[in-house]
């Protein structure tokens, strides 16, 4: 069975909050840029946040983020009256 790229892309992603391409995700982790590709797609909580352009070769590029989970909500205190 193959490894699933998603946990390290999640892990960069979430060191980088302006978000990353999928060039960028590729030479900071290492892995293929059509796996980054495939695996950011899946992700539930990978999103695209803008479009990049490359003046050099007039395209652009997706920027991906991810969603941070918030903490939970604390629990309220029994002892409180209204």
């Amino acid at each position: 069975m193959k490894k699933s790229n998603q946990t390290p892309l999640r892990a960069m992603l979430r060191l980088y909050a302006d978000g990353l391409t999928a060039a960028q995700l590729s030479r900071a982790t290492g892995l293929d840029i059509d796996g980054i590709n495939r695996s950011l797609k899946c992700m539930p909580d990978a999103y695209i946040d803008r479009w990049s352009a490359d003046g050099r070769r007039r395209y652009y590029s997706a920027v991906w983020c991810v969603v941070v989970p918030p903490a939970n909500c604390p629990k309220p205190n029994q002892k409180e009256t209204p």
